[in-house]
Order: C-alpha cells, then sequence, then structure tokens
C-alpha cells in the first residue's frame, strides 16, 4: 500500500508542477479545440475468431462469422465518427487488437486517425478488457494499472477491480504548458446484487486517484459503473458516493458527477429502463475556471442516443435472444449509450 501511495504522490507532484509552470505569453484559446471525451460500454466487442478466447462464455460472445464481425466494427466506428470525441473510453472490448482493427475502420471509411491503448484485465470468465482511443491534437504522456495489494485485501474494505486503465493525457491550450488530464476508464460488477463488490471497487478506484483530486490535478473518472444510483443526490454510502469521493472525511478529494446536470429523464444510459450506469466524474478543477492561465472548463454533456439505437430501441428479448438473426439495419449497436462531455479552454 505504501507503495501505491508513494506512486500516486509522485504522479501527482508531476502533474502540478506542469499545470504550475509558466504561461508562455500570446495565449490563442480562441484557435483550440474543445476536450471531448466519450465514455462507451459498446457490449461484447469481440470479433469472430475464437482461437484467443479461453472461456466457455468468451467463446459464445465471439461475432458468429467475419462479416457479422465486420458490421458490428463498421457500425461503430461510424458512430464514433458522427461525433469526433478527442478521447474516447470503451468498455467490453476483447482486447487491443480490436481497438486496432476498430482505428483502422476509422481511418479507412472516415479519414479519422486514431490510436488506441488497452491493458489486459484478470477477468477471465468475461474476457472483457476496457481501453482508450485518442487523436489529435491530444497526446498521451502515461498509462497505467493499478493493482490491488495483499494488505489492502485483508482490510476487507477493497475488492479487485481488474477492468481498469488509468491514461495521463497531454491537451493543448494555446500555450507552452498544456492542460494535463488523468483519465480512469473502469467498468465496475454488474447487477444490484453485486453492490456489496461494487463498493468495494468503487473505494479502491478512489483510492487511487484520491491524491491527485486534493491536489487540484485534472481527473477524470468515467465508465460503466453499473451504479443503482437514479436520483438527483447521490448517497454518500452508495457505491456512486464512494467512488466520488463522499465517503471521506475531506471535500478536496470530492469529484463531480457531471451526468447530473443532464434532465432527469435524459439520464438514462441503457436498454433497461431507468438505467444510468455510465457516468462521467470530475474533479472540482474542470468546473472552475482560473483566471489566470488558460485552461479546461466542464461546458456540457449529452447522451448520445441516436449513435447507438437504430430505428426503435431494442426490446430486451430482441437485443438479447435475436440479436444476431435480426436484420442490421434495425440492430442497435449495444444496450449501452455513449456519453460525452466537452470542457472548453477558457
Amino acid at each position: 500500500m505504501a507503495a501505491c501511495a508513494a506512486w500516486i504522490g509522485s504522479f501527482a507532484a508531476r502533474i502540478a508542477s506542469a499545470q504550475d509552470a509558466t504561461t508562455v505569453q500570446g495565449s490563442h484559446t480562441d484557435q483550440v479545440e474543445p476536450l471531448t471525451i466519450m465514455t462507451w460500454n459498446v457490449e461484447w466487442f469481440f470479433d469472430d475468431n475464437d482461437g484467443d478466447n479461453f472461456s466457455k462464455l468468451a467463446k459464445e460472445k465471439t461475432a458468429p462469422s467475419r462479416g457479422d464481425w465486420d458490421w458490428h466494427r463498421d457500425a461503430v466506428a461510424h458512430s464514433i465518427a458522427q461525433s469526433k470525441p478527442s478521447i474516447l473510453a470503451l468498455q467490453e472490448v476483447e482486447n487491443r487488437r480490436v481497438l486496432w482493427y476498430l482505428s483502422r475502420a476509422l481511418d479507412r471509411s472516415h479519414k479519422l486517425k486514431y490510436s488506441e491503448l488497452c491493458d489486459e484485465s484478470g477477468d477471465h470468465f468475461t474476457e472483457q478488457d476496457v481501453g482508450f482511443m485518442y487523436r489529435s491534437p491530444i497526446d498521451v504522456l502515461q498509462t497505467r494499472h493499478h493493482r490491488l495489494t495483499r494488505a489492502m485485501k485483508k482490510t476487507e474494505k477493497y475488492f479487485d477491480l481488474s477492468k481498469h486503465i488509468v491514461g495521463l493525457f497531454e491537451v493543448p491550450n494555446g500555450t507552452d504548458t498544456p492542460e494535463h488530464v488523468t483519465v480512469l476508464n473502469l467498468h465496475l460488477r454488474s447487477r444490484a446484487e453485486g453492490e456489496s463488490i461494487r463498493k468495494r471497487q468503487a473505494r479502491l478506484a478512489h483510492l487511487w486517484m484520491r491524491d491527485m483530486i486534493a491536489t487540484g490535478a485534472n481527473v477524470i473518472i468515467l465508465g460503466d459503473t453499473n451504479t443503482e444510483e437514479k436520483g438527483d443526490t447521490t448517497l454518500a454510502e452508495s457505491d456512486l458516493g464512494i467512488l466520488s469521493g463522499a465517503e471521506t472525511e475531506s471535500t478536496a478529494d470530492d469529484l463531480v458527477d457531471i451526468t447530473l446536470n443532464l434532465a432527469r429523464e435524459d439520464r438514462r444510459t441503457h436498454l433497461l429502463p431507468d438505467r444510468q450506469f455510465d457516468r462521467i466524474l470530475v474533479s472540482q478543477s474542470l468546473i472552475d475556471d482560473d483566471p489566470s492561465r488558460p485552461d479546461l472548463v466542464f461546458s456540457k454533456i449529452d447522451v448520445l442516443r441516436d449513435l447507438a439505437i437504430q430505428g426503435e430501441l431494442d426490446t430486451e428479448a430482441e437485443h438479447w435472444e435475436e440479436y444476431w438473426q435480426r436484420d442490421p439495419k434495425r440492430r442497435d449497436l449495444s444496450d449501452h449509450l455513449p456519453v460525452q462531455a466537452t470542457f472548453e479552454i477558457k
């Protein structure tokens, strides 16, 4: 635990130092594009080759044929191209290879050049991973996959969160001292009965980010939280409350759930009614405008329903029992809807 805390502390200091650097004269923020970051669970984004899958479930969830995989890959690429997010955080991907196939499709069909990042998870039951894709002018400085130590496990306060990746991104702001944003993309345990495990995973994720948040660094935690929270006020003792930092005594390490800026009727992000699984939590530094320098400031958040739904929303039977038998033009691309946040340089 001490080694983990030391690394987090040095990482936070590095980011704070970069953000405190002297700004070059002559800012050109009007020429800098906003940062858009999207989270999307693309639901079993597995290709048609099951030779590198080992669990029974993973083999079952591969695309039935090469044609089906090509359709899924190209349909997701088409939807991403409609929005062109600067950073894309994906869940339920098979591995880095399928992200590379996706980036090739974006380049080939839409002239969009994305780079991909993915760490193999320890989920050997589903074999699902999470990953990032990003495009110019965004750069990545570092990625990291954290671990649950034996000491942490013994406390019984934490539970392994293998499906995650942390990226430190550099965002131009019109000066020689660009903004830096640390993004944790995660996929928490699913279902209502998984809440006790989900709380412990959320506590671990917040621990990893806590010191950076407290220093005033730009931090985002996003992904498929699988939370059952649906209200305007998040309960401090809930999984989402714990992930937001409400469980700790200090408010310096709190995150803001910007999803709550949406009207209640617009917060649904899943095929199941009224589910708001997909969230974006941000540090206060991304809410407040620092008048002394060009910095990232939250502007808006959207649930991009039309990027996932083709025609009418699938019924549960259509989506989970008849999916590959349906007309491709009527299939929804995922049982989750993408959520995108926009941050302006001000």
